[in-house]
């Protein structure tokens, strides 16, 4: 509501770092974040919940999910001009309808003497209907083409690179005057021992963690366990955990003579104390920040045209 997140950004009372910019590949992981920042909400002020706007298909069988397990007082359904898609999200239709890993309440059917196929609905006996029951505001704009997917993706795509690029302006002074390329700042160095290491996407053989974590975005996390390990590391999770995000960093080099992560973050000394786990997603480091950065001559470092895209 203040404006596109990059202009007004603030460090989150709880925060997990997802990894994904869809949640269509792990519904399961993304219900078990919600459940664990939300069970940290004290219910002392209004929370306002931004749902996604993912809203066919096995999106709106999460949202129905969603409704359930955080029993709102107020659901706010805005649809597309001209676009008859999903139904009102009534609380009799998020009662009676199965989510996508939650189940609808049961029905009896009785059928009425008289003419036709009529049927009559009514809860079973016993049942408790006075449950969490929120009001639906509904909205419908007038305007037309409000709301195109395809313009969604791709503002979604800029808003996300503007978020980075704001986040890593914290790394400049505040001072006004020339932006530091992020090479000739000094990054923090940390032992491969002393942090988890997780690739949250996709499966990578331990052999090639190296080439997939250096430069690239990371979130900055804390797993309860301590981490143990007998050797010089890399430490390395075989399972994504849920836990605190306590910022974001970019691994802009890996030494591996000294076993050290280099690690750029604007992240304050005493929060980065509490950090020991490194989590990597999907999420990639602007374009812009690597083939912009000044004083590189010759070839830029981690950038090369001879690719094959076939591959």
């Amino acid at each position: 509501l203040p404006g596109p997140p990059f202009t007004h950004q603030k460090m989150p009372n709880k925060m997990v770092y997802y990894g994904l910019t869809t949640c269509e590949h792990d519904t399961e992981r993304y219900l078990d974040v919600v459940k664990y920042v939300f069970s940290y909400y004290k219910k002392e002020v209004p929370l306002i919940i931004n749902t996604m706007g993912w809203m066919k298909g096995e999106g709106r069988l999460l949202l129905i999910d969603l409704i359930r397990l955080l029993s709102p007082s107020h659901v706010v359904q805005m649809d597309l001009c001209d676009w008859k898609g999903i139904r009102p999200l009534t609380p009799e239709h998020i009662r009676f309808s199965a989510g996508l890993h939650t189940k609808a309440k049961q029905q009896s059917r009785i059928k009425q003497l008289g003419e036709g196929s009529m049927e009559s609905w009514k809860y079973p006996e016993g049942e408790d209907v006075s449950g969490p029951q929120h009001k639906l505001l509904h909205v419908q704009p007038e305007f037309p083409r409000a709301g195109l997917a395809g313009e969604v993706l791709v503002n979604s795509a800029i808003q996300r690179d503007m978020s980075i690029l704001g986040y890593l302006g914290h790394l400049q002074s505040p001072d006004i005057g020339a932006v530091l390329p992020l090479h000739s700042l000094v990054p923090y160095q940390v032992p491969f021992n002393a942090v988890a290491l997780r690739v949250i996407h996709t499966d990578v053989a331990p052999s090639n963690i190296m080439y997939a974590v250096n430069a690239s975005w990371v979130g900055l996390c804390c797993i309860p366990e301590k981490v143990r390990c007998q050797s010089d590391g890399p430490v390395l999770l075989t399972q994504t955990p849920v836990c605190d995000c306590l910022g974001f960093g970019i691994v802009r080099g890996v030494d591996m003579e000294k076993k050290l992560y280099h690690i750029l973050t604007p992240v304050p000394p005493e929060n980065l104390r509490r950090v020991n786990c490194l989590l990597l997603g999907t999420i990639t480091i602007p374009h812009c920040v690597f083939v912009g950065q000044q004083g590189i001559e010759g070839e830029i470092p981690y950038v090369t045209s001879d690719y094959n895209f076939r591959i």
